[in-house]
């Protein structure tokens, strides 16, 4: 069976983006490998064995075109109000909490959006029904 280990972003800014998933979610480095034309930041915590690779191509001035394609990252946590007051009183300007609920399953989801500082889009989730 396959098993998810990582999903790879690329950002601009190495420091910069290092500095926001460490705040925003206790991201810390576990491995960093430079090659000639790019680096890889590969950012991880206790909670899981999930990992965020950050990819910074060397030379690169403008920030990327994130597309359509891209959706999300999503994360859960256990107490939803006190991490968007956390990341709010960090200066993360996370989006209002809302609630999505699902008619035939009975399940709500309760969430809030953030963005990196590339424009990268992270869903916060409260634990509990599909999202652990």
């Amino acid at each position: 069976m396959a098993k998810l280990i990582h999903s790879m972003i690329r950002v601009l800014d190495e420091a910069r983006s290092v500095a926001f998933y460490r705040t925003a979610f206790g991201l810390e480095i576990a491995d960093r490998l430079d090659f000639d034309g790019f680096t890889l930041i590969y950012l991880a915590n206790d909670e899981s064995g999930f990992e965020l690779e950050l990819t910074v191509n060397k030379g690169q001035a403008e920030p990327y075109d994130l597309g359509k394609g891209y959706g999300h990252l999503a994360v859960s946590v256990a107490d939803l109000e006190a991490e968007h007051r956390r990341l709010a009183e960090a200066g993360l300007q996370p989006k209002d909490i809302k609630e999505l609920a699902h008619t035939s399953s009975g399940g709500m989801a309760r969430f809030f959006f953030i963005e990196d500082p590339d424009g990268y889009k992270i869903e916060v989730l409260q634990r509990g029904w599909r999202f652990r």
